[in-house]
């Protein structure tokens, strides 16, 4: 290895229509994110880690649907799931149906590292964590004020399912990622979501699925992805960014290329962030909004509304 990779961290907050009043707490939430997987970076981290705490630092936060704050089951449950990937030799960890713990994005990385499988659900989850020393949590800890009012209106609207990934009264409060290029040039990425609002019991979205929600690998880039799970999972949406790349097209072509396609095929909506080998970067995003920040050269660069790029210093 030559020079040392300039380490870059990219985050999104979840894409979707997003009522203006939850606009600054989302803004707030990703540069708050971005800041605590960068500092890892600066520390020589690893870019897995680096992921992990960007994402554990939007599930502890209600302005996300991940972890504290996710969305509920038609039962009033919270049913989460997470990936996690690492692009030096596509390992991968996920989990799905998680109810008792706060960080399922931890509890993912633990089964990459720790686990001869990929992706492990339900009760199987559950024991797992519990074998690796997570702490369980009481269901009612991860449920806000505003998921259950969120639920409320889904089943006084009759139950119908909007367009974006939450449903209606969140307006796609939306999945949150990571995506990181460390030092050493490995990628990785993070996706954590609570999936959508009146979703049946067991439902599984595209967030656990290497290639729909997350996809990494050194020789090309990094993308994690948001929106409407069935749609995303149907076009294999990270992959098929990551495909783009491989051909030659560059990161924000081809984030907006295939989010895009996406949307004409199926008429949902979509975002992803994205992250070439080279360190360049893709935003793109065909719902309303999606909240994204990133920190390279000592800038903070964040937005969520479309075309939307705004930037700070950024001060260890």
């Amino acid at each position: 290895m030559g020079l040392a990779m300039k380490p870059i961290l990219i985050v999104h907050g979840g894409a979707g229509d997003i009522a203006q009043s939850r606009v600054q707490g989302k803004l707030d939430g990703v540069r708050l994110a971005v800041r605590e997987g960068y500092r890892v970076l600066q520390h020589n981290g690893s870019a897995l880690d680096a992921v992990e705490a960007a994402v554990v630092s939007m599930e502890k936060d209600e302005n996300f649907n991940a972890g504290y704050g996710s969305v509920l089951n038609l039962a009033g449950e919270v049913e989460m799931e997470a990936s996690i990937m690492s692009g030096e030799n596509l390992d991968v960890g996920a989990v799905t149906l998680i109810k008792d713990f706060l960080h399922p994005i931890s509890i993912a990385h633990k089964v990459l590292t720790d686990s001869p499988h990929s992706l492990i659900g339900g009760q199987g989850a559950k024991q797992f964590a519990l074998d690796k020393g997570f702490p369980m949590v009481p269901q009612e800890s991860l449920i806000s004020e505003n998921a259950q009012a969120a639920l409320k209106e889904f089943l006084e609207k009759g139950g119908e399912f909007g367009k974006t990934e939450v449903g209606i009264a969140e307006d796609g409060v939306g999945t949150v990622g990571a995506v990181a290029i460390d030092i050493n040039g490995h990628i990785a990425v993070a996706t954590s979501t609570g999936g959508m609002t009146g979703k049946v019991v067991g439902r599984i979205g595209d967030t656990p699925q290497i290639g729909s929600g997350t996809y990494a690998d050194d020789n090309i880039g990094g993308v994690s992805t948001t929106g409407h799970g069935e749609s995303i999972l149907k076009v294999c949406l990270a992959h098929s960014i990551i495909k783009l790349m491989e051909s030659g097209v560059d990161a924000e072509t081809a984030t907006k290329e295939a989010v895009t396609a996406m949307t004409t095929r199926l008429k949902n909506t979509a975002g992803a962030i994205t992250l070439s080998k080279d360190g360049d970067v893709g935003v793109y995003f065909s719902s309303k909004r999606m909240s994204w920040a990133y920190i390279e050269d000592e800038k903070l660069f964040y937005g969520i509304e479309q075309g939307e790029v705004l930037e700070e210093n950024y001060v260890k």
